[in-house]
């Protein structure tokens, strides 16, 4: 019956030798099992390491994509303050859409996007606890 273990030999130098001698000088210890060991670590920490490397790379690129929603959600909650403080503010009713208040509405709704883009360009915001994410 063949042995499952596969045989290596290569040279270390004078200093980690004598290293690996006191460690196998232990009871319970050989050499093979603590070279078996210190290799076996250095492996996973090797594919550990290239493991976190890529799941930070998508962890960065989540973060930039969550910084967008964030910055996208800022610009329609304002906008929605902005509307509905218009909508508040206006005094007339308009009865039925004629020409005259098709163009009126029009003006309106230009008007209204204008101040929402002049209030984002200025870091002016109707709710001010909200920050800007930091990059």
């Amino acid at each position: 019956m063949k042995s499952a273990r596969i045989r290596h030999q290569f040279l270390t130098d004078p200093d980690l030798a004598r290293r690996i001698e006191q460690l196998a000088a232990m009871p319970g210890q050989t050499k093979s099992a603590v070279i078996e060991a210190a290799v076996k670590a250095w492996v996973e920490r090797r594919d550990m390491q290239a493991f976190e490397a890529a799941f930070a790379h998508r962890l960065s690129r989540l973060g930039r994509q969550l910084d967008r929603v964030e910055r996208d959600q800022k610009i329609v909650l304002e906008s929605l303050a902005v509307y509905v403080r218009l909508t508040l503010q206006r005094d007339a009713h308009l009865p039925d859409p004629d020409p005259e208040a098709r163009a009126k509405g029009k003006a309106r709704f230009e008007a209204f996007i204008a101040q929402v883009a002049r209030r984002l360009s200025q870091g002016a915001t109707t709710f001010p606890d909200i920050e800007e994410p930091q990059s």
